[in-house]
């Protein structure tokens, strides 16, 4: 009986190594790299549908079917400088199906490359579409001349040679931010010091893929509604129209003039009620039920028609010994429906599912805590995100039309509903938060 099982163990132990050399020797489909030299004899679309379409570029990112002979031979690829991720799964000898690299080239030859196992380089011509500059923002619309500020985008790509380096115009007349004053160029930022000459008009962005302008100007005052300095007609200076008189300072810490501070008090974690020191209200209307000019509506200062396609902007400085870390900044446009002075409350703010708004927490980060180091930068807020209640949940945008901007509240508060929010907890703090040029601007 042990005889037996020995016997049959070894008769299947011979078994399995006989299959073991024959699946060694038999692979008829092992990808082998082949000699010689690599030929195109055309690019298509990997699309069936498309592949009589023969390309002679294609974008970053795009997959791509190369049609050629011994293609095989190639153990490398190149798109200008960049390697292509070779996939031998995809080869044969007469065609390649690869993606084109989404990464940006440091030197622009408009070839690709193919590199045999003998390192020869045969090149072919190939350009990838990169597109022309993004604009997103500026740091700081309202930089001082001397100031360093940052344009925020992507695609931002500088070479040498003629005609290929970045440039950055303002205005329509070819002001041009001279070379000296770029301190840093990458895909994604271009950092410079504003000239003393440089116009108040729209930026563009110039690199050898296109030129984009952006939909912000430098120094812009339009839909100006608070710079806390300007008669919005002649006579009179919009600012604290409320409850609360809120301090509007102007000192070493100003941008321009006077501005609004909210804070320089203690704030827990939950950022509870404190109205006196966080909030600030515009209520339109006099005592008198008139809405002139010491109480005027602000859809009657600014254009707030089609405003789902604008956003609020305005400057901020927070000083780095005084960080923000808790509660959101609730931003609340209303009717006179909802207040106005001679009927002043703040059931309008908290009555669930009444007035939807923006909530802004930028601290609500890694670290629980954001500043601008002293620095003033530009905050935007488009209002397609004025879609959230008092207590964080989403709230369908609640403006239907123009006279739902007649007045303004901010107020740092983590708001909630029967002890419940989904505003998260940030940490103790004393913040300090700088505001100035509140505006309504177009956006998309």
């Amino acid at each position: 009986m042990k005889i037996k099982n020995i016997k049959w163990t070894m008769m299947m132990a011979l078994a399995v190594v006989g299959l073991g050399f024959s699946s060694c020797e038999d692979e008829p489909d092992k990808y082998e790299i082949t000699g010689g030299t690599p030929s195109i004899s055309y690019i298509r679309p990997v699309d069936v549908a498309s592949k009589d379409s023969l390309l002679v570029e294609g974008s970053l990112g795009n997959s791509i079917c190369i049609v050629g002979n011994n293609l095989r031979s190639i153990t490398k690829m190149f798109f200008n400088d960049v390697p292509a991720v070779l996939n031998t799964s995809y080869m044969t000898d007469n065609t390649i199906l690869l993606t084109i690299p989404k990464t940006i080239p440091s030197t622009v030859t408009d070839s690709l490359y193919m590199v045999t196992s003998k390192n020869d380089t045969i090149a072919y011509p190939f350009k990838v579409v990169i597109p022309p500059p993004v604009v997103s923002a500026m740091s700081d619309e309202h930089a001082k001349p001397g100031e360093e500020v940052s344009i925020i985008g992507n695609y931002f790509l500088d070479y040498a040679g003629e005609g290929q380096d970045l440039r950055v115009y303002v205005g329509n007349d070819g002001y041009q931010i001279p070379r000296s004053a770029i301190s840093s160029i990458t895909q994604t930022a271009i950092t410079f010091t504003v000239p003393d000459n440089m116009p108040h008009d729209y930026i563009s962005v110039r690199t050898i893929y296109g030129t984009t302008e952006a939909k912000f100007k430098y120094m812009d005052t339009t839909g100006m509604l608070f710079d806390f300095d300007t008669p919005w007609d002649g006579t009179h200076v919009l600012g604290n129209h409320g409850w609360h008189a809120q301090k509007i300072l102007n000192d070493e810490n100003s941008r321009e003039g006077n501005y609004l501070m909210l804070g320089d008090a203690d704030l827990t974690a939950d950022a509870p009620w404190n109205d006196g020191n966080f909030s600030f209200e515009y209520w339109p209307g006099t005592y008198n039920n008139t809405f002139d000019a010491d109480g005027p509506k602000l859809c009657d200062i600014a254009d707030f028609s089609k405003w789902q396609n604008k956003a609020l902007k305005f400057e901020m400085c927070i000083p780095e010994d005084h960080p923000w870390t808790s509660g959101p900044m609730q931003i609340i446009f209303s009717s006179t429906s909802a207040v106005t002075l001679p009927a002043a409350n703040n059931t309008f703010f908290h009555d669930q599912g009444k007035l939807s708004r923006a909530l802004y927490m930028p601290w609500n980060n890694d670290d629980m805590s954001y500043d601008t180091k002293g620095k003033w930068i530009t905050v935007t807020i488009p209002f397609s995100e004025f879609n959230k209640d008092y207590d964080g949940n989403p709230l369908k945008s609640t403006f239907t039309s123009t006279e739902d901007f007649a007045g303004l509240t901010l107020f740092v508060i983590k708001g909630a509903y029967n002890d419940k929010s989904v505003i998260p907890n940030g940490k103790d703090g004393h913040p300090i938060i700088r505001i100035d040029n509140i505006r309504v601007v177009p956006y998309n």
